[in-house]
């Protein structure tokens, strides 16, 4: 965590939000850390980090995580409410605001009345009205230096979050994005292999229908991929499963 925000923490006594003190603190993120490397997929991971935001910070209403996207784009990836649905599509909207602050450039961003903040995001400002007043505290997801989105709380108490509240959420966000990305690694490498495995499928009903070497119908598949404007594994895929070779 950067060291002025430690200082701003430090300057209001020890941490003494979600979990009481800062033992607890400590204890609190523990375990969740724990539980975040248990889940099973990526998208569970995701969940779970939203969820335990919620649970870290008693003021905070709801959670979300939205992860980096080609071409420097934010979308959601984990909500625990509608209401940060709404807020997320209202982002990509317009481009703007405190969630594509933190994660476009690492910033932590904490807004006390989203629809106050007219000189920093006027377009989203304005349209935040609807929602009603909104606090907002963002802070940066990464993993090493990967840059992975951002994790943000929300709260419909305008001026919920403390400096406690953005040392709590820092810190989660540290587990959380090491978790995150391993099970973006781990769920990449199952599909890998899957995808292997039907290729290997497809090949061998190629080699023994067409009494053909491995490379030749490794070729017919990416000649069948490349005329239909597919990946290699969805070919594949329909070739194991109806037993004909799209080539169109």
């Amino acid at each position: 965590m950067d060291s002025a925000l430690l200082g701003a923490a430090d300057a209001h006594g020890p941490a003494q939000g979600a979990a009481g003190t800062s033992d607890d603190l400590a204890q609190h993120l523990a375990d969740l850390a724990g539980s975040l490397q248990a889940d099973p997929s990526h998208q569970a991971v995701l969940d779970r980090t939203a969820a335990a935001a919620v649970e870290l910070v008693p003021s905070a209403q709801h959670a979300g995580v939205c992860l980096l996207r080609a071409r420097h784009r934010v979308s959601p990836a984990a909500s625990t409410s509608e209401l940060v649905l709404e807020l997320d599509e209202l982002q990509a909207q317009t481009g703007q605001g405190p969630c594509w602050d933190a994660a476009l450039h690492g910033a932590v961003t904490h807004v006390a009345d989203l629809a106050a903040e007219a000189d920093r995001w006027p377009d989203l400002a304005a349209r935040a009205r609807a929602l009603g007043s909104l606090s907002v505290l963002c802070v940066h997801l990464r993993a090493g230096s990967t840059s992975l989105g951002a994790l943000k709380l929300l709260s419909e108490t305008p001026a919920a979050f403390d400096t406690r509240a953005v040392q709590a959420l820092a810190l989660l966000a540290v587990h959380a994005g090491r978790a995150v990305a391993d099970a973006h690694q781990l769920e990449n490498l199952r599909v890998g292999l899957a995808n292997r495995d039907v290729i290997g499928q497809a090949k061998g009903i190629l080699m023994e229908r067409h009494r053909i070497t491995a490379d030749q119908a490794f070729g017919l598949l990416a000649t069948a991929s490349q005329h239909t404007n597919r990946k290699l594994h969805e070919v594949a895929a329909e070739l194991a499963a109806t037993g004909e070779l799209p080539l169109r």
